[in-house]
């Protein structure tokens, strides 16, 4: 697959597509993505966004017709078309509210499972699950997210089109994406910090917490903990007690954590799991580090496996800045 490439537009491009039934096989011929045309009616921004995602698919996977299809092209669109799609579509749902987020997610499978139906020997559900797999499941994703991923895969691992021998797989990503959704109490666990006493999570009491697991010798921790310690916002919320961060490192290496201590900042709460319940138990799913979570008061999922500027954002509105 191509490397990934996110297309933020400020705007749903506008376009129909009405293809009549061929008679006869696909030319081998690429044609522009057929985008969706949002009704006329629709007025309000968000309400537009979100009917741009529910039907952001439609025309593409129609199954009035089997477009040219080969390694490079999916129904008549070349691939890198499809993943500047794919690109857009998830920006799209970052401006949606999750439920509607899911269920464009949920409507996206149900169209290419009716496509692969009509037209078995195309490669559109082939293809295109690939793409949202990549996009919302790869650790590496900037626009990963496991809650909208959620039902996509639930779906896979049910769906009639998916070879028995992947389902086992699939059913077991739907699991590790359950793990402390959105919206959601975050799952509690002991740690031992740096002057050796044990803490839990939920007995860290703050209007937010932010808990990252991380590496002392994890270049991009690294890369972490000078952003945190350079926002001014997250300096502020620390200082006046609004803001708890938690570092915890959760690998075997205890000897190298501990003479890494001295990295950590002093004003946060840095500690290593005795048990190494939350990789074995698979608590959280931790794929990549640093993983970061950020939860309310009373220990909600307010963000999931987030970007560094996903929490900043949040934290530097929540600071008032």
């Amino acid at each position: 697959m191509k490397a990934l490439k996110i297309i933020l537009l400020a705007a749903v491009v506008l376009a129909g597509c009405g293809p009549r039934r061929a008679a006869s096989a696909p030319q081998k011929s690429t044609r522009e993505f057929p985008a969706a045309q949002i009704p006329a009616m629709i007025t309000d921004p968000l309400e537009r966004t979100v009917w741009a995602t529910a039907h952001f698919w439609d025309a593409f996977t129609s199954t009035e017709k089997l477009y040219y299809c080969d390694s490079l092209t999916v129904n008549g669109v070349s691939i890198e078309s499809l993943e500047q799609q794919m690109g857009l579509f998830s920006s799209l749902l970052q401006q949606v509210p999750l439920p509607d987020g899911q269920h464009a997610m949920t409507a996206l499978l149900q169209r290419l499972e009716a496509f692969q139906e009509a037209h078995p020997e195309g490669n559109v559900f082939k293809e295109t699950s690939a793409l949202v797999s990549h996009y919302f499941y790869d650790p590496n994703s900037p626009v990963r997210s496991e809650d909208l991923y959620l039902p996509f895969v639930k779906g896979l691992a049910a769906s009639a089109y998916i070879d028995p021998a992947y389902k086992m797989g699939y059913e077991w990503d739907a699991k590790m994406c359950a793990l402390n959704r959105i919206g959601t109490p975050a799952a509690d666990f002991v740690f031992i910090d740096t002057a050796g006493k044990k803490g839990s999570l939920y007995g860290i009491k703050a209007e937010y917490t932010l808990l990252i697991f991380g590496n002392p010798d994890c270049h991009a921790c690294k890369e972490l903990l000078e952003q945190m310690e350079s926002s001014h916002a997250v300096n502020q919320m620390i200082t006046s007690k609004r803001l708890k961060v938690v570092d915890i490192y959760i690998d075997e290496d205890i000897p190298l954590w501990k003479e890494r201590m001295a990295t950590y900042p002093a004003a946060w709460i840095n500690g290593y799991d005795p048990t190494f319940t939350i990789r074995t138990n698979l608590t959280y799913n931790v794929r990549a580090l640093p993983s970061l979570y950020l939860l309310d008061a009373a220990k909600t999922v307010l963000l999931k496996d987030a970007l560094p500027d996903q929490v900043l954002g949040y934290l530097s509105y929540a600071s008032g800045q």
